[in-house]
């Protein structure tokens, strides 16, 4: 498991580096040029049947089920109460086509890094399901092109199929739903499509739609759950996205543009304009809605050991507050997480892994206050 660590890893910060000499060097319009596929969509077929267990990157019953690592010191439940659907972000960085193929080796291979440093903080209180799915590449989220809505349209089309055989699958357990970057983006439809305003919705311990924007007016009224508000909150919606501010010695300011020009130039599910809407914030540190925590309170930020062979749980380095739109700020006393942060202090990538400990103590949480809900 080591191995397999470290070589996702390893992968991640080639992948990073490449974004960022592209960003700093190219510029925006250049890095477009090279991710955006210039090909046609290529029609996809329908989804494959998710009983098939080789569809999936995690199943409970799954031998080597990557979702099922943790850092030392952690452990799995033997009999977890919950079902976890989650949905990985993109690993797809191919600008010569718009849709990975399912059997992508390099895509699936980061596909399972990120299950072990972001779907692992649920393996304490639940089950982990994770589809393979035909996931946009990367260059899709650069551009406003019709092809980029239809390779998304295609994705979709996998993980929804994949989420019905899930709910047939995790029986009458309650379930929590997480999904990163494209993996939340599908997740929010999900919540549209199939959460809100049906029964199922008593049943969902807490969706976090992390690293994707929601729209607090023109999102979230569609998406049938609340913004969670507390932190002993169930049947409720987390959803942050994190940059680092400026410091002293290094002066590079902190850029959310890559969010919010595609952001606000879109409808939300209501069919209101984005344009300027403040997002949901919520604090990972503490479980509610906007505010800020200190450092103290972080409970274990995952960092590589410097061989790159494993990870620890550190605590107390990384605190956070929400902004007036909805971003998440770290200040700019942070850790070094090595190049693979991104340009504009932005630490997409990180989202789930700055506040590994603390997404793990919420779901416990959130579980305990719906089992004090149904009993």
């Amino acid at each position: 498991m080591a191995r397999k660590f470290l070589y996702a890893i390893a992968i991640l910060i080639v992948l990073a580096l490449a974004a960022a000499f592209t960003y700093r060097f190219w510029g925006p319009q250049l890095m477009r040029a090279a991710l955006v596929p210039s090909a046609e969509v290529v029609t996809l077929p329908p989804p494959g049947d998710y009983s098939n267990k080789a569809l999936w990157l995690a199943r409970p019953d799954m031998p080597g089920n990557p979702a099922l690592w943790v850092p030392e010191g952690q452990g799995v439940a033997t009999d977890p109460p919950a079902a976890v659907f989650f949905i990985h972000p993109t690993s797809m960085f191919d600008g010569s086509q718009w849709n990975a193929a399912l059997d992508n080796v390099e895509a699936n291979a980061r596909a399972e890094l990120f299950l072990r440093a972001q779907a692992s903080a649920f393996n304490g209180v639940g089950a982990i399901w994770a589809p393979r799915y035909r996931q946009a590449t990367f260059g899709a989220f650069l551009t406003t092109k019709a092809e980029a809505g239809k390779a998304l349209d295609f994705a979709y089309r996998d993980v929804l199929a994949a989420f019905d055989q899930f709910v047939k699958e995790a029986g009458d357990r309650p379930i929590i739903l997480a999904g990163h970057s494209q993996g939340a983006l599908h997740l929010s439809r999900i919540l549209v499509d199939r959460i809100a305003g049906k029964p199922i919705a008593k049943r969902i311990v807490a969706a976090y739609v992390v690293g994707w924007p929601v729209s607090i007016t023109a999102d979230l009224p569609r998406m049938g759950l609340p913004a969670c508000a507390r932190p002993d909150e169930a049947g409720c919606l987390l959803s942050w996205q994190s940059f680092g501010e400026p410091s002293a010695e290094l002066g590079e300011a902190t850029d959310t543009s890559i969010v919010t020009d595609l952001f606000d130039a879109s409808a939300g599910y209501t069919g209101q304009p984005r344009a300027g809407t403040q997002m949901v914030c919520t604090n990972p540190l503490t479980g509610a809605a906007g505010g800020s925590a200190p450092a103290t309170a972080n409970l274990g930020t995952l960092i590589p050991t410097k061989d790159l062979s494993n990870a620890t749980l550190q605590t107390g380095l990384v605190p956070a507050r929400c902004d007036g739109r909805g971003f998440l700020l770290l200040g700019s006393n942070l850790p070094d997480m090595g190049p693979y942060v991104l340009p504009g202090q932005n630490y997409h990538a990180f989202d789930f892994s700055l506040f590994w400990g603390n997404v793990r103590a919420d779901a416990a949480r959130r579980m305990a206050a719906y089992g004090a809900r149904a009993s």
